[in-house]
């Protein structure tokens, strides 16, 4: 009855399809009835035709994108959706063939495009393209959905001759391979019995009449296939377990063994110990990779290894862009199941999926070469790695170097010359000559700065080819690619030297060492002395004794001359700041004596008022001095602080000539408070503020009441009485201030309100905040070269086509204007990686953006007090550049004052050779303290 069922429904869907082509054909006829819709219709047909149009080019376009760039995923899906709506199927079927080429396929798209080539099968050749393509479905995932569908629609060719075996096949296959399946199983195995009981019904005789042995025995053996798949599936732990234990205790005439209820008990007991794992994916988000990864783990333990390559595969499933879940499955098949289709499988959808990560591919060529695949399919492979676009140029190199080694183990050396070895000659020299050029041309370097995949070419030909002068060739190239001036160069092809040539060319390499290398000259004049030490004759010790003394000599008088021209910029600086702090003096002295004047201006003025208002002038003075209650200073420090930094200002007695001068004014009339360093945890310190703002305490009320109740707001203001864009918020209770923290980059007037917790550096002068990551972060993109109109909106719409875009910032100065640059963090890093693949080079506004993984560069500041042996290397910065933050914002003299026991621990002053012999130096130069108190004391 199923299969009669089965191959009815393809016969009524033939027939309706049948119908429907001749409903269109007949469709102009139907409606004569009436012409007043005719209006109505050709506008209609109108808009068709116009939509029709629309989709034409827009399919066209995708078309020429994808000739550009046949790695655009979205733009194969976009194309695959707009094909099938216009219903090329030519064209559909040709996209379709393309994508999968170049990507395994998702279920969604697999099942679509099997169900529109069922509806267009109609031969029995048709249906074997569709078997084809059913079998290339079951191998890009493991995919329950798929297999079923698989074997429902081989029922359908069940009268084919071996029409029954070849359904019976296809399910055992299923079975194998997601039988396992604890949510999803238990469909399948149902599909399978309900097939056995339909062959089961078939194979009954006719009403009243007796079987004949012959029908007996099918029926026999019909009966014995369906209890073995019940004992089967009631071994396995599968949801529903319980229901199928019921049915086939009422199916069974028979009492149910003994074996097959331990097993069934056994398997309910696994279930259980499942069920944590299966819920906790059922509650989870997308991609569920941590839930994933512990039901690996459980699964591990238990180390049966079907169960542990299906959870690998649902994860997978999830997780196809995840290129450590690929690596750490393929590790796992390589080591334990090593079966080689299985393994060959995984690691080709591994490197399909992620194809920008060079680890996969090595994996992949190793395995190629442990199960002895063809050669030609090895190097077809690498030539498809070339071509992957990796991300870095280093991986360039890495793959290069993975392929030459699979030549190298290929390569019979006891042979003197051999097609392998020649091979492996051209491949050495094809990829010095590719990292030359191709990935130079690409990342601006080489990727392989020292010359790695050469000097291996060079030990190859030395250790095992005995070709010593091919090997002093490839060294003198590396030699004359910037590498002379590093003594470790050397000294690597001394030792390859030493080990496969002779003494006269090892002694004319380090000679050429001593006076070429600049980092560690001392190690090379070591290794030639000790060389003629055991070797040479006399007048070979004289030489290099000669040599290394000269270049010694040399190297000494570079450093002494750098050391003397340090110490006269070191010099010039303390001179110039020397000036600057006697011109701050002058400063002040000349505004003490304005002080003063206008101090007795006042008390001429007040003379004839009496002597209660000499008193109360007096008490005016003070209290713009002093200020009242805990913030009272003494008379003679005429400038305090208002903050940290804030200092008073002078009053004036001439009224302010418009109301913004007299709102300064008052401001200064302000008593001088200061912080109260006790309060730091219920404080934030907020700063970058827009110096023009009219009232900053209502206007940081007004923001910060949210985070709870404030206590006070002390805004800094200058000498003048304006204000100087930061400010002191006071909160009643810590957890406030934390709250008041996520309010950091708030947009207030125009510009990024800058919050953070308030510290003093003075105690803690290590504290740095700064709340985003300095390191290598996979999952995050740093972008460059955008126009500074690009808003946060249009660079998500740019960015989200290619994954999850969890959050975006625009990088602005101090003003709140743009800088052109943006980081953009993706859910994982598989979809960072896809980005960058695509995104890389993408015009935006006619700005051609630059796209990489975000990693800024190293910010090291030079270790106080540690001898320098060497001359400094020179400072590497990153990829973009020298960071703002890198310059130091305190002056140069106050950083010497601090620390002036540094120079003479660096040998900078009193050790160095070039200031030795120099008078003793000059008395201590005053602090700015100490100048301080020597002027308030006068």
């Amino acid at each position: 009855h199923k299969m009669a069922a089965a191959a009815g429904a393809e016969a009524e869907a033939e027939e309706e399809k049948r119908l429907s082509e001749g409903d269109l054909e007949s469709g102009g006829d139907s409606d004569d009835e009436g012409d007043s819709d005719d209006e109505g219709d050709s506008d209609s047909s109108g808009d068709g035709e116009d939509e029709e149009k629309e989709n034409e080019a827009e399919i066209q376009r995708l078309e020429e994108q994808l000739s550009i760039n046949a790695f655009d995923y979205n733009c194969h899906l976009d194309l695959i959706k707009l094909l099938r709506q216009e219903g090329e199927l030519v064209k559909l079927r040709r996209a379709r063939q393309k994508m999968s080429e170049l990507f395994p396929l998702t279920e969604e798209i697999w099942l679509d495009w099997l169900k529109d080539e069922i509806k267009m099968a109609s031969e029995s050749s048709d249906r074997e393209k569709v078997y084809e393509l059913f079998e290339r479905a079951v191998k890009d995932y493991i995919c329950p959905e798929i297999w079923l569908e698989y074997a429902q629609y081989s029922i359908g060719g069940i009268g084919q001759e071996g029409g029954i075996e070849k359904v019976r096949s296809i399910f055992e296959r299923a079975l194998t391979a997601v039988g396992l399946h604890v949510t999803k199983g238990t469909a399948l195995w149902e599909a399978y019995r309900e097939f056995e009981n339909a062959i089961l019904e078939t194979a009954q005789p006719a009403p009243g009449s007796v079987p004949s042995p012959e029908q007996q025995q099918v029926l026999c053996s019909q009966l014995e296939k369906i209890h073995t798949l019940f004992r089967r599936q009631l071994g396995i732990p599968l949801l529903d377990m319980e229901a199928s234990y019921a049915e086939y205790e009422e199916w069974s005439e028979e009492p149910i063994p003994e074996t097959t209820i331990r097993n069934y008990k056994k398997a309910l007991q696994q279930l259980e110990k499942c069920k944590p794992y299966e819920e906790a994916l059922l509650g989870a988000e997308t991609p569920k990779l941590a839930e994933y990864q512990a039901y690996i783990d459980f699964e591990m333990k238990a180390g049966d290894p079907a169960r542990i390559q299906l959870i690998y595969e649902r994860a997978l499933a999830e997780n196809c862009l995840v290129p450590d879940l690929w690596a750490r499955y393929n590790r796992y098949l390589d080591r334990q199941l090593k079966v080689k289709e299985l393994v060959l499988s995984a690691h080709d959808r591994a490197v399909r999926n992620c194809p920008w990560t060079v680890g996969l591919w090595i994996r992949y060529l190793l395995a190629m070469e442990r199960h002895r695949v063809d050669h030609s399919i090895i190097s077809e492979m690498f030539e498809k790695a070339l071509n992957a676009g990796f991300i870095q140029a280093t991986d360039y190199v890495d793959i290069w170097q993975a392929y030459l080694d699979y030549l190298r183990r290929r390569v019979d050396f006891t042979q003197d010359s051999s097609k392998e070895l020649e091979e492996l000659r051209s491949a050495f020299a094809r990829a010095v000559e590719y990292l030359k050029q191709e990935v130079e041309e690409r990342f601006s370097e080489s990727g392989d700065p020292s010359c790695t995949i050469m000097q291996n070419w060079a030990r190859v030909e030395a250790r095992l080819c005995n070709n010593m002068q091919k090997a002093r060739e490839l060294w003198d190239n590396i030699m004359t690619k910037g590498n002379a001036k590093y003594a470790n160069m050397w000294l690597e092809y001394y030792n390859l030297e030493r080990a496969h040539g002779d003494t006269q060319h090892c002694r004319k390499a380090l000679h050429r060492a001593v006076q070429c290398t600049s980092d560690y000259p001392e190690h090379v004049c070591e290794v030639l002395l000790t060389l003629e030490r055991i070797e040479g004759t006399l007048e070979d010790w004289d030489a290099a004794v000669q040599k290394t003394e000269n270049r010694l000599a040399r190297v000494n008088e570079q450093r002494a001359k750098a050391a003397e021209k340090e110490a006269a910029l070191a010099k010039q600086e303390e001179e110039k700041a020397e000036q600057r702090k006697q011109a701050r003096a002058e400063k002040k002295a000349s505004k003490k004596a304005k002080k003063t004047r206008i101090g007795d201006k006042r008390k001429a003025d007040d003379e004839d008022e009496g002597e209660w208002g000499q008193e109360e002038g007096k008490n005016k003075i003070n209290k713009r001095h002093r200020g009242e209650g805990d913030g009272v200073l003494p008379e003679e420090d005429m400038e305090v602080e208002t903050g940290l930094f804030g200092r008073s200002a002078p009053a004036k007695t001439d009224g302010p000539a418009n109301p913004k001068e007299k709102a300064s004014t008052s401001r200064k009339d302000i008593p001088k408070v200061f912080h109260d360093s006790s309060k730091d945890k219920v404080t934030v310190f907020v700063s970058n503020l827009a110096y023009t703002m009219a009232e900053p305490e209502a206007k940081l009320m007004e923001l910060f009441g949210s985070c709870g109740e404030v206590a006070e707001i002390r805004p800094v203001f200058s000498n003048k009485g304006t204000f100087r864009g930061y400010c002191y918020v006071q909160f009643k209770e810590e957890e406030s201030a934390r709250q008041a923290l996520g309010l950091d980059r708030t947009a207030v007037e125009g510009r990024p309100m800058f919050v953070s917790p308030c510290v003093d550096k003075h105690k803690n002068p290590d504290f740095k905040v700064f709340r985003y990551s300095t390191t290598l972060e996979k999952h995050k993109l740093f972008i460059s070269g955008l126009p500074f109109s690009c808003t946060k909106e249009e660079l998500e719409e740019v960015c989200k086509a290619h994954g999850n875009v969890k959050d975006i910032r625009l990088v602005t100065n101090r003003a709140g204007k743009p800088k052109g640059l943006a980081y953009v963090e993706y859910e994982n890093e598989a979809q960072a990686s896809q980005a960058v693949l695509k995104m890389d080079g993408l015009t935006v506004k006619d700005h051609v953006i630059k796209v990489m993984i975000s990693n800024p560069p190293l910010r090291k500041l030079p270790e106080a007090g540690r001898a320098s042996t060497f001359p400094a290397p020179r400072q590497v910065y990153g990829a973009r550049g020298k960071g703002r933050t890198q310059l130091s914002m305190m002056p140069r003299a106050l950083q010497r004052q601090s620390n002036p026991v540094a120079k003479a621990e660096n040998g900078m002053v009193q050790n160095s050779p070039a200031t030795s012999s120099e008078p003793p130096a000059e008395p201590r130069k005053m602090s700015n303290a100490d100048f301080a108190k020597m002027l308030l004391k006068k």
